[in-house]
């Protein structure tokens, strides 16, 4: 089902739209005093309630459509219209619910106002995913057919139209074509003028009529002409659709135009092609999409008149369509006829070119760096592995490559010989001076680590010392080691900073090996907590709300300003990401305080808005929300009660232990699809993912589910039964639906394994 929102300064217009149809059925009103009263009645009531705020955005024109052949009776349709305007906010809205019959998919038309009793406009944030979450949801309830949440990148279908057909054919059917191929070429594509727009409509037999009045005021007009005795007569923009107007295709198209970052969408595309015309030696015309596409990933149309190739047209990935002259003369084919004007001369690279050197370089540099992510353990430096590198240890990986295919495509059996011999003879030198590139950013690398750790100490951010050898913790988490009074790297004795600071114990507990990218957003970190580099805030990810887990030794030691500082941060970060996981199933903005309330934060109102904390840190951390988000949760209805509420999962979280770093985690991976790692902490470790039941069932449904048994049938019988009742079992306790208050969703997990109150006192938590 997909939901089509519009809004509007009138309603006038809507309703004689929704009402003017033939065939047409009210299936009913909401929030009116009787379900007997008539349309014309509904409208004065409907105009009233909307003039009370001056807003542009008075009014919504909803339109709910199902896929073709699925049907749904009246009575449904109009329950499931009920029941996606309240998960909308619009459950205390007047509306009227319309159903027509003039196109091939059944759908209904909802009009209603944004303006409540009070003269107050409802929150219209995030609307657009908020409807999405919502049809998914009620596709799921009502067992309608769900439809496609991602972009195809398939072709608009060419339209088939009859041979034959009356001169002034206009059906409805015409009219939806048009607006349908316009608007998705239109949301495809940065359309910056008429004539763009006529060019990229012209193979679905759709013609643009432009006129313009003595005042100025631009006019539109479409029509349908295959070319086969089929043509309709013109339709004003305006009626095709109101957003296709003239004067406001026209401020699109201006838009667009005066877009600062059309000059480098260019740049860039110059640079693209300057760079491939300068690898070749002769390009056969005809060839020349194909080597665009392989070489620089553009995408472009040749442009034929009368079987001659007129130049070309590039689709950009930004969206922009440009021709070849736009972006430079010396870019025209008709202008590079030593490229292009050697007749039927086959596509060949120029080898004795200085690009095809470079291009030799980067595929030599590539694969030796390649090599050492391919290498079993990655253990050492890279200027180590590449110090004992031999040509034949990196032909497996060249031979591999695409873009070796793609050089060895364009040249002939001699040229490709001496291109191999001479990617053998460059190897000693291109990885000599990899090596002393390498070997420079290594050095200069351990000594900013040693910089760092020194600034660490010296503004006391952690508690560790010399005496019980806890500074180990400190250099382990930034990815070095101690040794003989010098610092190393973790896994290499190639460099080393002298550090005497004597015989270091080694403290218990010490962590084993990290993986890398918990020590680099640990870096990360540590230099927003020093040296406050913006730079490095908007490089921080989810990661770093974990690094507790992951570093345990260092934070439990961690000054407390100091944790404050970065719990803010960490905050911030997993913010951001978490956003992002919940955008699908979100329906309102109290679903986005209830998922995060079952991962462990929850949220407080303050003067200057919403501030977000967790369970997983100090009582005094926060991160202030952004204003947008602050105005979008402020928009629940029963606010007061709704943040009171927060307490009865986050209680039952600490409650059942749950309250760790682990569960959420557990519940981290889950949203990443990294069901294998889920599967093994479920089965293996008793964690519990802490996620919002229906997220949980989502992956279960995914593949989590299959996960979890794949595991479990390479146990043995006892085993197995041990790890389902502790990781199926335990999953299923989740998606059980709540019977009454939010805490008894959670009582599944009050069984013998995980009711851990009887052996250990609660621990509390204030709001």
């Amino acid at each position: 089902m997909i939901a089509k929102i519009i809004y509007g300064r009138t309603c006038r217009g809507t309703m004689n739209y929704v009402l003017g149809k033939e065939g047409m059925q009210v299936l009913g009103y909401g929030n009116t005093f009787s379900q007997d009263i008539t349309p014309k009645f509904f409208g004065s009531l409907l105009h009233f309630q909307g003039q009370r705020n001056a807003t542009k955005n008075r009014y919504a024109h909803i339109s709910l459509n199902l896929p073709h052949n699925e049907h749904v009776d009246d009575k449904t349709f109009f329950e499931i219209s009920k029941e996606y305007m309240e998960k909308m906010g619009y459950g205390e809205q007047p509306y009227m619910v319309t159903r027509h019959s003039d196109t091939k998919h059944e759908h209904v038309h909802i009009v209603t106002t944004n303006v409540n009793d009070k003269g107050q406009l409802l929150s219209l944030y995030n609307s657009k995913r908020r409807s999405m979450a919502t049809t998914s949801y009620l596709e799921s309830k009502y067992g309608l057919e769900p439809t496609p949440r991602t972009k195809k990148e398939n072709e608009l279908p060419i339209f088939r139209l009859p041979e034959l057909k009356t001169e002034n054919d206009d059906t409805q059917g015409t009219r939806y074509y048009i607006q349908d191929v316009l608007n998705r070429i239109l949301q495809k594509h940065k359309v910056r003028s008429f004539g763009e727009l006529a060019r990229l409509v012209k193979p679905y037999h759709i013609e643009i009529r432009k006129t313009q009045s003595t005042s100025g005021r631009v006019g539109v007009a479409f029509g349908l002409d295959n070319r086969q005795g089929y043509r309709t007569r013109f339709i004003n923009g305006s009626q095709v659709h109101r957003q296709m107007s003239g004067p406001k295709l026209q401020k699109v198209f201006d838009g667009h135009k005066r877009s600062k970052l059309l000059p480098m969408h260019r740049k860039r595309l110059l640079k693209q092609i300057e760079t491939t015309y300068n690898l070749f030696r002769t390009i056969r015309p005809h060839d020349l999409k194909e080597v665009l596409k392989e070489y620089q990933g553009m995408d472009i149309a040749l442009d034929i008149k009368l079987d001659t190739i007129d130049g070309y047209t590039i689709y950009d990935k930004s969206g922009y369509v440009l021709r070849e002259r736009e972006l430079g003369k010396h870019l025209m084919m008709q202008e590079r006829l030593d490229i292009f004007g050697n007749g039927d001369a086959w596509t060949e690279i120029n080898i004795h070119s200085k690009q095809f050197q470079l291009e030799k370089e980067k595929l030599i540099r590539e694969a030796i760096q390649n090599s050492h992510l391919k290498s079993r353990r990655q253990k050492g430096l890279l200027s180590e592995h590449i110090g004992t590198l031999r040509f034949t240890d990196i032909v497996p990986i060249l031979m591999e490559s695409k873009e070796h295919r793609f050089l060895e495509k364009y040249m002939s059996g001699e040229q490709i010989h001496t291109f191999r011999k001479n990617l053998k003879e460059n190897f000693p030198q291109i990885q000599q001076r990899i090596h002393e590139t390498e070997t420079r950013r290594e050095k200069e690398a351990l000594q900013g680590k040693f910089d760092l750790i020194g600034d660490i100490v010296r503004k006391g951010v952690f508690d560790v010392g010399t005496t019980d050898g806890s500074v180990r913790h400190l250099f382990q988490a930034l990815g070095v080691r101690y040794q003989n009074n010098k610092l190393l790297f973790a896994d290499s004795d190639k460099y080393s900073v002298p550090v005497p600071l004597g015989h270091l114990p080694l403290p218990k507990n010490m962590e084993e090996h990290v993986l890398d990218g918990f020590v680099r957003q640990n870096h990360l970190m540590m230099e927003m907590l020093i040296k406050q580099e913006a730079d490095n805030k908007s490089k921080q990810t989810a990661i770093s709300f974990f690094l507790p887990m992951v570093f345990p030794g260092l934070f439990e030691r961690m000054n407390t300003d100091y944790k404050q500082r970065y719990e803010s941060l960490a905050l911030g970060a997993y913010l951001k990401h978490a956003e992002r996981m919940h955008a699908s199933f979100e329906k309102s903005s109290k679903d986005y305080i209830t998922f995060f309330n079952a991962k462990g934060f929850y949220f407080e109102k303050g003067e200057n808005g919403f501030i977000v904390k967790s369970i997983y840190t100090g009582i005094n951390s926060s991160y202030p929300i952004p204003k947008r988000t602050s105005l979008y949760l402020s928009s629940i209805p029963d606010l007061g009660t709704t943040l009171k509420q927060q307490h009865l999962v986050l209680e039952n979280l600490i409650k059942t232990r749950r309250n760790n770093l682990k569960n959420l985690w557990a519940g981290h991976l889950m949203e990443l699809g990294q069901y294998d790692r889920v599967a093994y902490m479920l089965t293996d470790e008793s964690a519990y993912p802490n996620l919002y039941p229906e997220i949980v069932r989502y992956h279960m449904d995914k593949g989590l589910r299959k996960t979890i048994q794949e595991r479990t049938t390479k146990k043995s019988a006892i085993q197995q039964n041990r790890l389902l009742r502790k990781g199926v079992h335990a999953i299923g306790s989740l998606l059980d639906k709540p019977t009454g208050n939010q805490e008894e969703g959670y009582n599944g997990f009050k069984d013998e394994l995980t009711d851990y109150s009887k052996r250990k006192k609660n621990r509390g938590i204030s709001f």
